[in-house]
């Protein structure tokens, strides 16, 4: 039997049982569920209070998350370790290829590096918008909120299913 990480697409199965048991260590150890769209919140206000900080403890959505746990957190330090955890998949994988532009991309957007960028950023930004309106994000809700059967994560998981599926037909139409 082949090396686990050394392959380059890992078996769904292994990696949704990882990502479960991660759940269960944050939960028992940190107090709280797997997510990560709470941290660009503590970080804006963490730099506003920097340069306006009455502003910040009288804005009721950053005291919110300031008042439970500090703004720079084991939260914070998944979002700076995301990145370095896929390199090293991806090293472990033996892949050294650096794709700025998949195929699929160039016949969709267009061939730039900056048009993908740009609509990568725009996705990003509306994603994050869509993430703190529903209260989490796909991590919170779809992984933490469906551990513990909530009902809400449920309901967004078959709307994230739905319009993820019907975006990519109206995308990527052939």
């Amino acid at each position: 039997m082949d090396n686990l990480f050394r392959r380059e697409r890992w078996s769904p199965y292994v990696v949704g049982s990882g990502i479960g048991v991660l759940s269960w260590i944050t939960f028992a150890l940190m107090g709280s569920a797997l997510g990560v769209s709470t941290t660009p919140v503590r970080v804006a206000g963490l730099l506003g209070s920097l340069f306006s900080p009455e502003h910040v403890r009288a804005t009721t959505y950053y005291m919110n998350y300031f008042q439970r746990a500090p703004a720079i957190e084991w939260q914070f330090a998944l979002v700076l370790l995301l990145p370095v955890g896929a390199w090293t998949a991806a090293r472990l994988a033996g892949s050294r290829r650096l794709e700025h532009m998949p195929n699929i991309w160039r016949e969709t957007i267009g061939g730039t590096r900056g048009s993908r960028y740009f609509w990568s950023f725009i996705g990003g930004a509306i994603l994050l918008f869509g993430a703190r309106l529903a209260g989490g994000c796909t991590s919170g809700h779809g992984i933490s909120g469906g551990l513990q059967l909530s009902v809400s994560s449920w309901l967004f998981l078959a709307a994230m299913f739905v319009s993820g599926v019907a975006t990519a037909f109206a995308i990527y139409r052939r």
